[in-house]
Order: C-alpha cells, then structure tokens, then sequence
C-alpha cells in the first residue's frame, strides 16, 4: 500500500514539474517576459564606459540598446542618431558592442523640410523631404548621385518603412560638411537622407553595411514615437 501511495505521488509530481517547464517555455515563446541581457544599470554602465555622458540622451541611447537586441542583426554595430541635437554638434555615433567602443562621431544633416538648425519634423511619405525616426536596417551599398552610398531598411510600419522607396540612404555631401556652419549658422539640409561629411563617408560606410542596427532619435518626439513604434511598443521605460 505504501509502495502504491509513494507511486502515485512521484508521478503527480512529477506531471505537476512538466506542467510548469511548459507553461515556463510557452510564456517566453509568446513574449510575455521579455529579458535583456543589459539591464537598465548595465546599459547605464555601458552609456558611461562610452564617454557619451555630455554626447547624446541616455534615454535614445538604452533605447538603441534595447532595439539592438530584439532585432536581429548581421554585425555587432550599433549606429544612433540623436536628432535632439542641432546640426551644428555632432549628433552620429557609431559604436562597436562588442568590444564596447565608440568607432566613429560625425555630423549629419537631416532633411530640408524637417527644421532649420534642428530637426522637428518627421515623416514616411514620399517627397515630404523629412526625415524618419526609429529603426533601421543596413543594407548593399551603390554608386549614386552623391558616389559611395547605403540603402537603409525602415522596419517600422508607418514610421520608417518606405525608407527604399523614398531613397533614403546614407551617403556623404558638400552641405554636410561642419565648415559650412560658420557661414550658414548651421549644417545643410538634405532631402531626406543622414547626409554625412565627405571625409567620413567611406569608413563608416564601410563599417556599418550590410546588416548593422541604426536609430535615429528625438526626445521632443519620443512619446509620439514610442506609441507607434513596432520595436518598443511593449517595453516599459
């Protein structure tokens, strides 16, 4: 009799275990718990290893983090714009997550219909001539009408994702170039596109093609955006 009861327990126990190991790997499968393998004190570890205190909003920067690792990506390459900043700082950063290092700072314009020395405005439509936040995707690179230039994937429906269709590339230009501010009060504009400085082009092209993460970013737009956004919708900041 003990022998019956003692079977019986071991194996309601043990339906009960596989019960919740299942239920365990379901919950995760379906995105209820979501883990980072950053926390928010090992992004801010990170955000200061970086030097980029007085660079670029922390907030945009864990952001960039968080997206970095929910999409998948080609490369270790995290690139963000912070268009919080004026054209008249360097506001691109291109920054190595493996080896935890900021590869390149830059200037960059943004789009002509977007704002003055800032940029306020942004848009996903064809010849609106401004610039789009949120996630991207690298991809080939092309010889165009500004030479060496990469395509950008937008991966985020209503925000981002007619970034092909518009031309919206990186590419380098006259009007990107910081000694144009001492003259204009500020960088060029482009059409659109994260127009950089000729010098700079090339190398960080090179570094960043084919399958490297990049945000773009604007804290007067945050909470607009992250209503919208398909990357961070459900993260709790």
């Amino acid at each position: 009799m003990r022998k019956l009861i003692f079977l019986f327990v071991f194996f309601f126990l043990a339906i009960i275990s596989i019960g919740t190991n299942d239920a365990s790997k379901l919950s995760r499968e379906d995105g209820v718990e979501i883990v980072f393998s950053h926390s928010s004190c090992e992004i801010r570890k990170l955000f200061e290893e970086l030097g980029l205190q007085d660079e670029v909003s922390f907030q945009g920067f864990k952001q960039a983090v968080i997206g970095f690792e929910k999409v998948e990506t080609q490369k270790p390459i995290l690139t963000l714009i912070d268009f919080s900043k004026a054209s008249t700082e360097e506001r691109f950063y291109v920054i190595d997550m493996e080896n935890r290092k900021v590869l390149f700072k830059s200037h960059v314009a943004h789009g002509r219909n977007s704002g003055y020395n800032y940029a306020t405005s942004f848009s996903n439509v064809r010849g609106s001539h401004q610039s789009s936040l949120g996630f991207f995707l690298t991809g080939r690179t092309y010889h165009g009408r500004h030479g060496l230039s990469l395509i950008l994937h937008g991966l985020e429906k209503g925000i981002n994702d007619n970034a092909k269709v518009r031309t919206i590339v990186i590419h380098g230009a006259d009007y990107s170039d910081p000694r144009q501010i001492p003259s204009r009060g500020r960088l060029g504009r482009s059409w659109g596109c994260p127009a950089l400085p000729h010098a700079l082009t090339r190398p960080i092209i090179n570094t960043i093609k084919d399958g490297s993460l990049l945000y773009i970013f604007s804290e007067r737009h945050n909470e607009g955006y992250l209503r919208e956004s398909s990357v961070l919708r459900n993260v709790s900041f």
